[in-house]
């Protein structure tokens, strides 16, 4: 089929192309040309080729790439700078989200050293920097203190009891306990990575992170009272146990330390003085003056020589061994209690850290890897977790400082951990005088930005309800579950916003813009014109499983055909033809016989007049009882001509198939609803051989079975957009098979247009296509199956519709 368009004094022709005819003329390759058998696919992905090994390790080792091009004369020094920079953040995060993961703040030092060091091997982005982090620190603190509560390591006195904790001993298993957290969370990360499940990342979403992070910033807050205040509230684990901490610590105020409170209010005052100046003075610095570092030797200072632990009892960060301690396996026992916190870490560090990667490769120019930066991190966490490291993951502050003072590649990393490694080796002593209350105003303090998020709640209320309650539900369910459980609850509820939001899509009838091939939405779109005859329909979303149902009932409200009443009136109206056919096969054979009969009366007569009085009475008999069928059978139709819906088949029964119905529509209006006529008993509609041209009223109309959905003009054709559709399931197929052979019952067509490759894919290998549904049904868009249909069924009902000024005509090839 040829369709011509002017376009002024030019004529452009080209074909209305439908499935079949496009894969003829772009010679594209069917499902079955392209589907290699499993033992093919193995095959090929076993094959090992020197290009696909070269290839391959350098995808799992990025260093091996980038390395050899670093130039030392242009990153060297922007690389040192920046590192030296984050190098010295390290040192105060390390100390300070130590107190947060309940253990001693040496391991806090070694969570910076050795993960960064594993991700410069093994990381993509350029700008990140791999260590501690607040949200991670946090939930590896709740595991610890789970596993290993003070009251477990109370010391004894023979029968009696003291309120001594033995420190060393909890503090030794704290560590075995996060080690094997960490452990475990990097082998599911890495596991992750290798099966190329990288995009799970992607379900978490923005709204349900910045949540999730803003409600454990209440959490890490509520941790670091009992440090700012010198109280020691009772630890609660599970849902509430934040409400029951903030209640025990409110109870325990006026026993509040006050040598402890004045340290943590000094601090608090001097280093939110500093980090003003420093956001002030920052466009004129060419790197920000590290305030936390200076507040860490300030208070270790004033610590060790006013001696604040021994004089006014002011809990102090305690022995920090120098050197770096060997390599030991984790406890495997302790997987299994800590499994479902080793997930939650597992997804959480990834999400953030994918997040910030992408953000910084998008700004800069380059792409990071999803699985391999999976993968990295997951190495980083499980070596790092031999070397007693509790989980990490990129760091939000770190980060922006690596960036912003001209970092460039991951060398950057490499110089903060040379940094780590000086302080660890030979600073670490310094500072053990250091009051537990400056690192907890340090965590405080710093969660500034991440209480900043709590202005999204008026962002999204102007921009998407949805997300909004999304990210009320994972900062409500993450404050009262604990965050754990609250990112279990986050992640599903946000899924069921996907599956509420696909079942519950727009679905639309289209019209065309005049003058172009664009079909709308007829209801938001005024100059959209629907083209008679036919119903293009679209939804939203894609079709499946979960809202196939309501994709066909969608399509029955706005086709205004109600296909399941028409069917089941029209098969009642086909068994009530079946009756009459067998009726009049009966008279048929009663008048043969009367015949029969006479005519052997008149060959009696002729031969032998003699009148019988038996054989007269049998006739005058099976005269009556016809006589009185027939006034059964034909009511007077006069009395009912207006009220009446008559069933005629316009073409007569085959051996085939049935015969095609046609509906004639009364002109009294109260007579017309589809549950009337299906109350009509045998006698109220006309049969084929009799006679109703003198009981059929003159306003009857010709109407097709499509108006008695909705009592218009008939509706020959529906085009289903499926452009939206990214795939289709076996529900969804099935349904368009039930679609495609109930509507073609009331002699309507369906036509598919605007389907992606994948989903023609998905079809064909779902057995959707046969003898009565070709691929001539599918169309390469929605104006090309307009085309066809007003071309195939315009030339008999419809008069030819021009969507626009210019002149379409179109012809079979």
């Amino acid at each position: 089929m040829d369709t011509t368009r002017r376009f002024g004094k030019y004529r452009v022709e080209r074909e209305v192309l439908d499935e079949q005819r496009l894969e003829e003329v772009t010679q594209r390759k069917t499902y079955s040309d392209t589907h290699l058998s499993l033992t093919e696919q193995l095959k090929d992905s076993l094959r090992c080729t020197i290009p696909k090994l070269k290839h391959s390790v350098v995808n799992s080792l990025p260093v091996l790439y980038w390395l050899p091009k670093y130039s030392l004369w242009d990153y060297g020094m922007p690389d040192l700078i920046s590192g030296i920079s984050v190098g010295i953040m390290h040192l105060p995060q390390g100390l300070a989200y130590a107190l947060l993961a309940s253990v001693p703040a040496v391991f806090g030092l070694y969570s910076s050293l050795y993960p960064a060091l594993i991700y410069f091997f093994f990381g993509t982005s350029r700008h990140i920097s791999i260590g501690t982090f607040t949200v991670l620190s946090i939930m590896v603190g709740s595991v610890t203190e789970r596993l290993a509560p003070d009251t477990d390591f109370l010391i004894s006195n023979g029968t009696n009891i003291t309120a001594e904790v033995d420190i060393t001993s909890r503090d030794l298993y704290r560590v075995q306990v996060a080690a094997a957290t960490t452990v475990l969370g990097g082998l599911i990360q890495v596991a992750l990575g290798l099966v190329k499940f990288g995009f799970v990342g992607t379900y978490l979403s923005e709204p349900l992170v910045r949540a999730y992070t803003t409600a454990a910033a209440a959490h890490a807050v509520v941790a670091q009272l009992k440090y700012i205040f010198g109280v020691s509230p009772t630890r609660f684990n599970g849902p509430l146990s934040l409400v029951y901490t903030l209640k025990d610590v409110c109870f325990l105020l006026p026993h509040t330390h006050l040598p402890t409170l004045v340290v943590s209010a000094v601090s608090m005052v001097f280093l939110i003085a500093a980090k003003e100046l420093n956001s002030f003075l920052s466009p004129k610095l060419p790197v920000p003056i590290p305030v936390e570092l200076i507040t860490i030797v300030a208070g270790t200072l004033i610590s060790t020589y006013t001696h604040l632990n021994s004089n006014y009892t002011i809990s102090v960060v305690g022995e920090i061994p120098s050197g770096l301690s060997p390599p030991s396996v984790p406890d495997v026992s302790l997987f299994g209690e800590v499994i479902g916190d080793a997930f939650a870490l597992a997804m959480v560090g990834y999400a953030i850290s994918i997040s910030l990667g992408k953000t910084f490769a998008l700004k800069h120019g380059y792409k990071v890897d999803s699985n391999q930066e999976l993968v990295a991190l997951g190495l980083s966490n499980a070596a790092g977790g031999f070397f007693q490291c509790f989980s990490v993951c990129a760091s939000m502050s770190r980060s922006l400082i690596q960036e912003t003072t001209g970092g460039k590649t991951q060398m950057a990393g490499v110089a903060s951990a040379l940094i780590v490694v000086v302080t660890i080796l030979k600073l670490g002593p310094l500072f053990q005088e250091l009051p537990k209350a400056v690192l907890a105003v340090i965590v405080f303090v710093n969660l500034k930005g991440m209480f900043k998020q709590h202005s999204d709640i008026v962002t999204l209320w102007k921009s998407s309800k949805i997300d909004l309650v999304v990210w009320l539900v994972t900062w409500v369910s993450t404050l009262l579950l604990n965050l754990d459980l609250g990112l279990a609850a986050s992640i599903i509820f946000a899924l069921l916003t996907v599956i509420f939001r696909t079942q519950l899509p727009t679905y639309s009838v289209l019209g065309n813009v005049p003058g172009t091939e664009l079909y709308v939405d007829i209801e938001t779109h005024r100059e959209a014109r629907e083209i008679p005859g036919v119903t293009i329909f679209r939804s939203s979303a894609t079709v499946y499983f979960a809202n196939a149902d309501l994709y066909l009932e969608a399509l029955k409200e706005k086709s205004g055909l109600d296909i399941s009443k028409m069917i089941i009136y029209k098969r009642r109206q086909e068994a009530k033809q079946r009756r009459r056919e067998k009726r009049a096969e009966r008279r048929a054979k009663r008048q043969a016989k009367r015949e029969r009969r006479a005519q052997k009366a008149a060959d009696k007569l002729s031969a032998a007049p003699v009148f019988s009085v038996e054989e007269e009475a049998g006739c005058w008999r099976d005269r009556g009882v016809d006589e009185d069928v027939r006034d059964k059978e034909e009511p007077g139709w006069t009395e009912r001509e207006n009220g009446t819906v008559f069933v005629i088949p316009t073409t007569p029964r085959t051996p085939d198939g049935p015969c095609r119905w046609e509906y004639l529509k009364g002109g009294e209006p109260d007579c017309t609803s589809l549950g009337w006529m299906s109350e009509l008993q045998d006698g109220d509609t006309t049969t084929l051989g009799s006679s109703s041209e003198d009981t059929l009223s003159h306003d009857l109309e010709r109407v097709s079975l499509g108006s008695l959905g909705k009592w218009t003009w008939d509706i020959h054709s529906i085009i289903i957009d499926l452009s939206t559709a990214n795939f289709i399931d076996t529900v969804a197929i099935k349904t368009m098979k039930n679609i495609f052979q109930d509507f073609s019952e009331i002699d309507v067509d369906i036509y598919m247009a605007g389907c992606q490759a994948s989903v023609v894919e998905q079809l064909e290998r779902g057995g959707f296509f046969s003898e009565s549904i070709t691929k001539r049904r599918l169309y390469a868009s929605v104006h090309d199956a307009v085309l066809y249909c007003l071309n195939h069924r315009g030339a008999t009902s419809l008069p030819r519709y021009e969507p626009s000024v210019d002149t379409y005509s179109s012809t079979r090839f």
